[in-house]
């Protein structure tokens, strides 16, 4: 190589710019006083009420309260209204958020928290069974590892609650879990252990990396067949244990009893889906692989949430006409080389006026504290505001079944709260507290603590 196509190579371009962004560095850190460690947050007294005074309450349900006030008391939301109309309780731990907003907790209702801690450490990888395609009986609940440093980081940005799920090179990888994003081990955050299953259907599902290792399924075809084969196995498994029960209940004193059939927990896994006690979240893309998926699912009636559609907008009527929930994402996904550059941006405001109820995900672990950024980018491309916070809260709570107890401020509600300093989908606003279960949570993660370790060094 000369000296003139070295100067210009990749390589040399990028350590020029390091060195520059470097130099810059150090003389901005000269200029600049040095960073001062943040205060912690006070602690509070969990068997006292709280009363947050003063705030803008973004009660999601019933509109926005300017001078509004909030108590908490046993972990729950025992009042929360204009500070005219609440009454604060003599004993109450007051915290003035005056110019502060309050909102529910946010939920992300795709993650692979706690099954993932460092990508190039396949020890600390627990995302999918890669043995079978077809694995129904796996529960990420026992893999999940509470003391991911990745949680604290979450929840520093307001998210209080989250869907766990495997990641989606299988079909049908294992069952998500729902979690509270605090708590002592993983039994107390773990709220629902098996609260869905995954239907994966995008294409890279299939088992053909390469003509040496290729497997079966290698096309989209095998997919299908390969579920439909899965379901109507499950169908069958389910007719015998039904005609054992039958006669073993029918059988006389003295008889017999009849042998029961032997257990099969992948196929055994599958029954609460066919017969409509959870839902099946069915992943696709494009709109043929939408309608072929859903279809499939249509087949074994299965209650079904779709996951993705960032290629399918040629048939955003026909998935409105459904009437099933929408998972998001990513809205982030590159447009194809027809489609316009904000094609895929604009998805959220394109279903959302078709009146499609929509969730955002993060579909990742180091990332899910930008969650509330993707609701901000759909809203500067056309999704209502109001919409966009209910598509972090009560929609998810209403997804997932549990609005009884979360999404938004309403009485009774469990105290999953939060204290910001500005707008919840602004990148410049910060997270003051977060209450989970009506505890205040430490504001500190490993990110804080190598700030504060290393921002002072001279």
């Amino acid at each position: 190589m000369t000296k003139a196509a070295s100067r210009h190579s990749p390589f040399a371009v990028g350590l020029s710019l390091f060195a520059m962004l470097l130099v810059g560095a150090v003389a901005a850190q000269q200029k600049s006083p040095a960073i001062t460690k943040s205060p912690a947050t006070p602690a509070l007294d969990p068997s006292k009420p709280v009363a947050i005074t003063g705030a803008k309450l973004l009660t999601i349900t019933h509109g926005t309260i300017d001078n509004g006030v909030l108590i908490i008391e046993n972990g729950k939301i025992a009042a929360a209204g204009a500070a005219s109309s609440v009454k604060v309780p003599g004993n109450a731990q007051v915290i003035d958020a005056k110019g502060m907003t309050v909102y529910p907790g946010l939920i992300d209702s795709e993650t692979h928290l706690g099954l993932t801690e460092i990508e190039a450490d396949k020890m600390t990888n627990d995302l999918v069974e890669p043995s079978d395609e077809i694995m129904p009986h796996m529960h990420v609940s026992d893999a999940f590892h509470a003391e991911s440093v990745l949680i604290p980081v979450t929840r520093y940005n307001g998210i209080t609650n989250a869907i766990v799920a495997p990641d989606s090179r299988d079909t049908l990888p294992g069952q998500d879990s729902f979690i509270q994003l605090a708590g002592a081990d993983a039994t107390q955050m773990l709220l629902i252990r098996d609260i869905a299953m995954p239907l994966n259907f995008t294409g890279r599902q299939r088992r053909n990396e390469s003509f040496a290792n290729a497997q079966y399924p290698q096309t989209r075809m095998g997919m299908a067949a390969q579920m439909r084969q899965a379901f109507t196995d499950a169908q069958g498994y389910a007719a015998k244990w039904d005609e054992y029960n039958k006669k073993k209940a029918s059988a006389k004193a003295g008889e017999t009893p009849p042998s029961p059939p032997s257990r099969d927990l992948k196929l055994e896994a599958l029954l609460p889906y066919l017969e409509g006690k959870k839902p099946v979240i069915v992943k696709a893309e494009t709109s043929n692989d939408v309608e072929t998926a859903y279809a499939l699912a249509q087949e074994f009636k299965l209650k079904v949430i779709l996951n993705g559609l960032t290629q399918s907008q040629a048939i955003y009527d026909k998935i409105a006409s459904w009437k099933v929930p929408v998972i998001l994402g990513s809205i982030y996904d590159e447009p194809k080389e027809w489609e316009r550059y904000d094609t895929v941006y604009k998805m959220p405001g394109e279903l959302s006026k078709l009146g499609v109820k929509i969730a955002f995900a993060s579909f990742d672990a180091h990332q899910v504290r930008n969650l509330p950024y993707a609701a901000g980018f759909a809203v500067a491309f056309g999704l209502p505001y109001d919409e966009a916070m209910k598509a972090l809260t009560l929609y998810p709570a209403q997804i997932w079944g549990v609005d009884d107890q979360l999404g938004s401020l309403d009485v009774g509600k469990t105290a999953n709260i939060v204290i910001a300093n500005g707008d919840p989908l602004d990148v410049k606003t910060d997270v003051k507290y977060v209450f989970i279960q009506g505890k205040s949570i430490p504001m500190v993660n490993r990110q804080t603590e190598l700030r504060d370790r290393y921002s002072n060094r001279q």
